[in-house]
C-alpha cells in the first residue's frame, strides 16, 4: 500500500455549486442534531449535559448554514 499524501479518501467536487454544498451541509447538521438529541437521553446526567452542549453547537451551525443558503438561493416572496 502506498502512502500518497496527494490522494484523499474523501473529496468534495471542486466544481460543485455553493447551493448544493450548503444543502448537503444542512442535511448533515440536521442528522447530527437528531443523533445527539437521541443519544443524550441514553447517557448519565453529566454526560448528557455535555452531549446537549454539543447539540447546541450543532444547532448554531445549522442556523448559520440556513442563513447562508437563504442568501445564495432566496425564497420567492409570498
Amino acid at each position: 500500500m502506498s502512502n500518497s499524501s496527494s490522494s484523499n479518501l474523501f473529496t468534495v467536487n471542486p466544481h460543485q455549486d455553493t447551493e448544493t454544498l450548503l444543502v448537503n451541509a444542512s442535511e448533515t447538521l440536521s442528522s447530527l442534531n437528531a443523533l445527539t438529541c437521541n443519544l443524550a437521553f441514553d447517557l448519565d446526567t453529566s454526560q448528557r449535559a455535555i452531549m446537549l452542549g454539543i447539540q447546541q453547537l450543532v444547532e448554531l451551525g445549522q442556523l448559520l448554514v440556513d442563513r447562508a443558503l437563504e442568501q445564495v438561493s432566496p425564497s420567492p416572496a409570498t
